[in-house]
């Protein structure tokens, strides 16, 4: 019994999808090559990326790189979403001054099954293999990751910008570290990847595959990047820690109040990176917008609807522009809130504990920032500027709001 071959779209139609927001590819010839043969052949490309679950959740940034996977997917090629319970317990150096703390095997083991769930919010469930890289990295024993390492030399390895740094400040650089491209670039040899993918801090890492594969007899794979998508903030790198991200399990509200607060000149690169919308869609709403027939904010609403859509639902974000709309356009509070329990020690309440506690701030250090830049406000009154402590009794309820648009409701014990 035969098996059809699959059928692919024209090779320059899946080159126009597959290079919309991409930033590098090594080399295009290579990829135009590949696709040509899979069309051929009617065998789909082996497309690889890898994710080292070091933090629970999903955020937009990482929705840039999950959404050119899918344009693979839906192009018909085999797409592998890598997860490295292997390699996170190396720790990636990429963009670190020091060595990455080792994460425990309950830390990663907690942190795949989040990414394995959320993930299918961009993906196509039913076209996504899901592959953990201890599958062979624990089989590879002594023997092979000693072959593995003498295929790379320290020479190349301090081309990196993040070792050459610290090599030069003569900052510590652990040997285990070496082996975190090493390990990514053996991911590729035991898949067989045609393609990888990453962000562009990945560009390294990324090429130390392409080098080691010929030298287990296989093809080099083309490498994609994708842009690192910039945090609510305009400037840095989206990232948790930062409290400049964009949760795709966070509430609908939570999803639009943060859009809603992305600058106008940030608004058109979130559409273009984060929506389906053609760029040719984008350029029209651009060229409205200029000429004062479309008002930005209109434009930025319907961006955040989408994104919404996407990962919740129509009727998610039609009550989250309501919602919005009540709080900023009428300059209410929220119907509906998070209630919490917080007790006041001695008639005093300590603000940086009160805002982790209540979520309004993910750290202790984000919650310093929110109280130095005076972002917090208790029943409607600003909170002084650097203020920590204010009284309060049991039996008090406090609506707390900090910036623009979070909220919750305290009941004191």
């Amino acid at each position: 019994m035969t098996t059809a071959k699959r059928t692919f779209a024209p090779v320059e139609e899946q080159l126009e999808l597959l290079e919309r927001g991409a930033v590098d590819i090594v080399l295009r010839d290579e990829l135009k090559k590949k696709l040509e043969r899979s069309r051929e052949s009617g065998k789909p490309l082996v497309v690889k990326v890898g994710f080292d679950p070091t933090a629970p959740d999903i955020h937009l940034g990482h929705t840039v790189l999950l959404r050119k996977m899918r344009h693979f997917q839906d192009l018909g090629h085999r797409v592998i979403f890598l997860i490295g319970d292997f390699t996170g317990l190396i720790g990636d150096p990429t963009g670190r001054s020091k060595a990455r703390p080792t994460l425990t095997r309950e830390e990663i083991e907690a942190n795949a099954e989040t990414y394995k769930k959320q993930c299918y919010k961009v993906l196509d469930p039913d076209a996504t293999e899901i592959r953990f890289n201890s599958e062979w990295l624990g089989e590879l024993g002594s023997f092979g990751f000693v072959r593995l390492a003498a295929r790379y030399n320290v020479a190349r390895m301090l081309e990196r910008n993040d070792f050459k740094k610290r090599f030069n400040s003569g900052q510590t650089i652990s040997i285990h570290e070496f082996l975190y491209p090493l390990a990514q670039a053996y991911d590729s040899v035991f898949l067989e990847a045609d393609v990888e993918l990453g962000g562009t801090d990945q560009l390294f890492n990324l090429n130390v595959g392409r080098d080691v594969m010929p030298g287990y007899d296989l093809e080099p794979q083309v490498l994609l990047t994708t842009p690192l998508l910039e945090g609510t903030d305009g400037t840095e790198k989206m990232s948790k820690s930062l409290g400049n991200y964009i949760g795709i399990d966070e509430p609908p509200k939570e999803i639009f109040g943060k859009i809603m607060s992305i600058s106008d000149e940030l608004m058109w690169r979130y559409y273009e990176l984060c929506t389906s919308v053609s760029l040719d869609g984008i350029e029209q709403m651009q060229q409205l917008v200029e000429r004062g027939e479309l008002h930005p904010k209109k434009v930025k609403e319907g961006m955040a609807m989408r994104i919404i859509a996407d990962f919740h639902d129509e009727a998610g974000a039609k009550q989250a522009r309501e919602e919005f709309a009540k709080v900023f356009a009428d300059r209410g509070t929220p119907e509906e809130m998070p209630e919490h329990r917080f007790a006041a020690a001695e008639g005093k309440v300590f603000l940086p504990a009160l805002l982790q506690t209540t979520k309004l701030a993910a750290s202790k250090s984000e919650a310093n920032r929110l109280l130095k830049q005076g972002a917090v406000a208790i029943d409607g009154k600003r909170v002084e500027p650097g203020t920590l402590e204010v009284g309060g009794s049991a039996g008090d309820t406090w609506v707390l709001k900090v910036g623009k648009r979070r909220f919750a409701r305290v009941h004191l014990d």
